[in-house]
């Protein structure tokens, strides 16, 4: 007779790195943030939650609660856990079979949600677009953050119904942006006034992939093909940084598919947000 698998929650630490990121390896573009922050040797943090000794899922628990590996009795001990607590988090971001699992637990709890983004395909890319890459997308200047911001706020607000720039963490969404500038990893194109028309941050890095996040274009600038070549610039430019690229949309965002279908992306997962 099969013994029952006891799933125990503890807090990671320093020790359980190498088994953090075999976890993390195992699918990389699901799991591109936490590589990227396991790639630059920062330290475990301390909502860093695992299951089970030797490690077999694990959870990222601060402002947004990301499961990593596992599979249903892991996510349901994670939820036991996180259920437990008063919920501190903005939105639950993952693979969708385990985000499923999770807020089938925690919904009682922490419910109602805002949304349910249930299908977000994961796509990814490991070589430059046969399309023309518009050479006038580049990073973003430090002095230009004043200009950047609204463009920022505008995607945000758009994508998540929330206006960042007059809620309660607004000083560390400007100082996330400055951040991305400073970093090079913000793109832009602006127009004859110096004015955001298209936006892009490649928000993640890791060994294996360069994630971009945050793409956004002016609405008069929308229907005139400047997506299309925006974007094959931001691949190009995040193929110097990592392998490949990638990134997730939501399923009934037919323009942003049909784009990225365009420039040869394909699916590689699904990934699901649950938002409060």
């Amino acid at each position: 007779m099969t013994a029952l698998r006891v799933a125990t929650v503890r807090s990671l630490h320093g020790a359980d790195l190498a088994a953090l990121r075999a976890l993390a390896d195992a699918e990389p573009y699901a799991n591109a943030v936490i590589a990227a922050r396991l790639d630059s040797a920062l330290p475990p943090e301390r909502e860093l939650l695992g299951v089970g000794e030797p490690l077999s899922a694990a959870c990222y628990a601060g402002g947004t609660v990301v499961p990593i590996g596992g599979d249903a009795p892991d996510w349901t001990a994670l939820a036991d856990h996180l259920g437990r607590r008063r919920r501190t988090c903005s939105s639950i971001v993952g693979p969708a079979d385990a985000v499923s699992v999770l807020w089938s637990e925690l919904s009682p709890l922490w419910g109602p949600a805002r949304a349910v983004r249930a299908s977000q395909p994961l796509l990814v890319l490991e070589r430059p677009v046969p399309i023309r890459a518009d050479r006038l997308v580049r990073p973003a200047q430090t002095y230009e953050l004043a200009r950047y911001l609204p463009a920022a706020a505008a995607m945000f607000d758009e994508e998540l119904g929330i206006a960042p720039l007059g809620g309660p963490k607004w000083g560390a969404y400007i100082t996330r942006m400055a951040d991305l500038i400073a970093s090079g990893r913000a793109l832009v194109r602006t127009d004859a006034h110096g004015d955001v028309v298209f936006k892009a941050e490649v928000a993640a890095v890791s060994r294996r992939t360069a994630q971009v996040q945050g793409v956004w274009v002016r609405p008069d600038r929308r229907g005139l093909g400047l997506a299309t070549t925006a974007m094959a610039a931001v691949i190009e430019y995040g193929l110097r940084l990592a392998p490949s690229v990638s990134l997730y949309v939501n399923d009934f965002n037919v323009p942003a598919r049909r784009l990225y279908d365009r420039l040869g992306m394909r699916q590689v997962g699904t990934l699901s947000t649950v938002l409060f």
